[in-house]
């Protein structure tokens, strides 16, 4: 490292949004740092789970009890972390966080960031969604619509690998796609009920997951899936996709690119009298020597709300509450999307059939209220998904206190009836209050401000919380399936981990942070990536969004830095 330097560019953070502005950026040309504030990891050497079976833990993968004290905001989710991959999830008790009200953040604080351990679901937003602000007068209009971000999607899909089927949906486009995974018996059998049963277009389809499933070698040293369903450990085929197994590398064979892991990041220098950032200030986390490192451009990729929290730390005489936020737009609109509620249901029949191996995916049923005059609901705006899959049920089931002898032995090699599940994901409306500050008393162990969260849904998304279990029930019903039932866990905003807003784009800086490109209105060498530029939320998956609109964003930057508008 070379602190007084001058980088073209420095990005802050490798996860999905800062991996792919790293790689845009290098292959433009740019000299860039890249700032992570978790440790190093590199892709195959650092996975030290990969290969693990259940049986090389004590407690089988569970986590002891100190560790669940560890890792208590984290288990919120139900299903994370476990003992194979608590690596890649952050310590609560190391880096504590308030909430005003509930708000579960799930964060991963290393090189790749979540991209090791994201759920790999991958849709593009349609118009419908870009429009859905404007014409409801809801917050405020996108800057952008489909036609401006369609090209990038189609770079980004090319380069990551999505294997999925294409429908013709108006609400859900088709992209570039690898040859899908397959449904079983059960999933092609709801799928027919449901385009034989319901008039309103409703579907069944595979996800749509960021995995190559066909040999090729157009992805750069990755490999297809194995189909071993240990992704979160990370994946030594590069068989899904992540920052270390794929743009961080990219970036890495320009040549061009200098990456410092273990630095935190709190704020972005600002200079007043070039109305410029010129690089950012950050904290050692294993020294804890504070450094400053210089550059043209500056692009927060460090997750919407690490981000957010960023640019709030950097004050300045024109900014005193925070960069860009001159109208008190900073830190507002924060969006998550529902979760942790839905229907499942016993199956009969189809006990001659199986299914081999492990499909790190499962279906996928698209929006399909509020579309048009038919769709139309009157108890709630916007709309909802479902995420799921039927298997049978493994041999625990058959064990009752009656069962022993021969016909235990008998009952245990069996597998049980086939079940099938429908997790709901529905859209959050972008609220003014709901929002992220800092802590005026609570500090990290850097001294550095916590963040405060006074998140938390509203009407619209409780109205739409119970037509989700509804409509679950009634597609379940309509296929003849058995003992069905709705599940509605307690949860906040933060558990789908999709959390996104907070420095929203828009047209007008009296209203919005940033602008088409995700440069902030008022110094605009800044960018943010990462789901912060959020002005509403959809209900499809966001990565490939973030993704997108990184791509879209970093090859600006490079033209402005050559057309030498950030001198």
């Amino acid at each position: 490292m070379i602190e007084n330097k001058v980088y073209d560019a420095i990005v802050v953070g490798t996860g999905i949004s800062g991996g792919w502005a790293a790689k845009e950026l290098c292959e433009n040309g740019l000299n860039v740092l890249v700032l992570e504030r978790g440790p190093m990891v590199k892709h195959i050497e650092d996975y030290k789970t990969m290969n693990d079976d259940s049986w090389d833990y004590s407690l089988k993968g569970e986590l002891s009890r100190e560790d669940k004290e560890k890792y208590h905001k984290q288990l919120r989710v139900g299903w994370a972390p476990k003992e194979d991959v608590k690596h890649f999830f952050v310590n609560d008790l190391e880096h504590p966080y308030q909430e005003t009200k509930r708000f579960d953040w799930i964060r991963g604080y290393q090189v790749g960031g979540r991209s090791l351990t994201w759920g790999r679901q991958s849709y593009r937003w349609s118009d419908i969604d870009f429009e859905a602000n404007e014409k409801e007068g809801i917050a405020v209009d996108w800057p952008v619509r489909y036609k401006d971000i369609a090209p990038w999607y189609d770079k980004v899909e090319s380069y990551i690998g999505v294997s999925g089927q294409a429908l013709g949906l108006k609400q859900l486009p088709d992209g570039i796609f690898q040859p899908p995974m397959e449904l079983n018996c059960v999933e092609k059998e709801l799928q027919e009920s449901l385009s034989k049963k319901f008039d309103d277009g409703r579907l069944l389809t595979i996800g749509r997951a960021a995995h190559i499933t066909e040999n090729t070698t157009d992805f750069m040293g990755r490999g297809p899936c194995q189909y071993r369903s240990r992704c979160w450990r990370g994946c030594p085929f590069g068989g899904y996709f992540s920052s270390n197994s794929s743009t961080l590398p990219a970036a890495e064979r320009t040549g061009n690119l200098t990456l410092r892991p273990n630095s935190i990041v709190h704020e972005v220098v600002y200079d007043q009298n070039r109305n410029q950032a010129t690089g950012v200030k950050i904290i050692d986390a294993e020294t804890h020597e504070k450094l400053e490192f210089n550059s043209k451009i500056v692009f927060l990729c460090a997750s919407s709300m690490a981000s957010v929290g960023i640019l709030l730390q950097s004050k300045s005489n024109r900014f005193p509450n925070g960069m860009g936020n001159e109208h008190d737009q900073l830190g507002r609109n924060i969006m998550d999307h529902h979760y942790q509620l839905g229907a499942s249901a016993k199956v009969d029949g189809h006990l001659d059939k199986y299914y081999k191996g492990r499909r790190p995916n499962g279906v996928y049923i698209p929006r399909f209220v509020n579309l048009d005059e038919k769709t139309k609901r009157s108890d709630f705006i916007r709309g909802f998904g479902y995420q799921g899959g039927a298997n049978r049920g493994d041999w625990s089931e058959m064990v009752a206190e009656m069962g022993y002898g021969k016909a235990l032995k008998e009952a245990i090699l069996q597998p049980g009836g086939w079940e099938i599940g429908l997790s709901g994901f529905g859209e959050m409306l972008p609220y003014h209050d709901n929002r992220v500050t800092l802590s005026k008393e609570k500090k990290d162990q850097w001294g550095l401000p916590q963040l405060d969260f006074d998140v938390e849904f509203k009407e619209n998304e409780y109205k739409m919380r119970e037509a989700i279990k509804e409509e679950g029930v009634a597609m379940l019903k309509a296929a003849g399936f058995k003992n069905i039932s709705t599940y509605d866990r307690e949860t906040g905003p933060g558990l789908g981990i999709h959390e996104m807003g907070g420095a929203r784009m828009g047209r007008d800086p009296k209203t919005s942070v940033l602008n088409k490109h995700n440069q902030l209105h008022a110094v605009p060498n800044v960018y943010v990536t990462d789901g912060a530029f959020m002005t509403s939320a959809s209900c499809v998956n966001p990565s490939l969004t973030y993704m997108a609109f990184t791509a879209r964003a970093a090859n600006h930057a490079a033209e402005q830095f050559k057309q030498n508008k950030f001198a």
